[in-house]
């Protein structure tokens, strides 16, 4: 009997603790109400306003990562959140606003192509759970965060400067295509966890943030499109460099003891997003 009341104690500490972290999820709330905040917007026409919460959902997905990191509340369940808010936030919400900027003026192209970045970035984030090899320096594929802010800039530049018409749209159709294909793919993009932030940095560092938001406050819309353009552009640059030079960009996970996920910008530890 004292055998059975001793693997009775050992299975019950083997639960679980109930309950989740509050903190880490409600940042991930937080960009699923920006995600949805977006699409409301954008079915009434508000298109700058809808491109704005898309880009404040992926700042607020980095953070989310940042807090469950620097607090130890990493969970199975913030894992499983943070993946299907980033699926709403970053492939449903940006194609439903590209959808009612113009692709849905195009007929029936335009709902597939926008269906195809949806599916895109579901699979990305796929791919990223039942990945068993990761690198710690560089995402597999375009992260979808970065698509989704690519996208959203060059909506809110098209209206800040009254852009319309076949020829936008057609551009639309091309980028949302080429965006679709880059998240699937095995083009290495820089992730730059890699840089410690808890270590000391040259002053020049501080005074190119400064310049930083300087420069975002001079035109926001036209400064990040043009930003994640040239991240999106760095991956096929970085492929060909690496490819010349010999090197195999994607190491074992070993190499990197956080398991975040390299499918989105500032993932938290065990927590997936594209």
């Amino acid at each position: 009997m004292a055998k059975l009341s001793q693997i009775g104690g050992s299975d019950a500490g083997d639960k679980p603790p109930r309950g989740v972290y509050i903190l880490p999820n409600l940042f991930t709330t937080a960009s699923l109400f920006a995600a949805f905040y977006s699409i409301i917007q954008a079915t009434i026409g508000n298109f700058e306003n809808a491109s704005i919460a898309i880009i404040v959902a992926a700042i607020l997905d980095t953070l989310d990562g940042r807090v469950a990191r620097l607090t130890n509340t990493a969970s199975d369940f913030g894992k499983e959140y943070d993946s299907l808010v980033d699926l709403i936030s970053f492939g449903l919400a940006p194609a439903l606003i590209m959808f009612e900027w113009g692709l849905g003026a195009i007929g029936k192209s335009g709902w597939l192509v926008a269906f195809l970045y949806v599916a895109t970035t579901a699979l990305r984030l796929a791919r990223f759970n039942t990945q068993a090899s990761l690198s710690k320096r560089y995402f597999q594929g375009l992260p979808c965060p970065a698509a989704a802010v690519l996208l959203a800039a060059g909506i809110w530049t098209a209206h800040a400067y009254g852009l319309s018409g076949g020829v936008y749209q057609g551009l639309a159709v091309t980028v949302m295509v080429l965006l679709s294909f880059a998240m699937v793919s095995s083009v290495p993009y820089r992730s730059f966890k890699d840089f410690d932030l808890k270590h000391r940095v040259p002053f020049v560092f501080i005074l190119g943030v400064v310049m930083a938001f300087v420069l975002i406050s001079f035109d926001p819309p036209v400064v990040l499109m043009t930003a994640f353009l040239a991240f999106a552009l760095s991956g096929p640059v970085n492929w060909i460099l690496l490819r010349r030079q010999g090197v195999s960009p994607f190491k074992p996970a070993a190499d990197s003891p956080d398991t975040l996920n390299d499918a989105k910008f500032g993932d938290r530890v065990s927590e997936p997003s594209d």
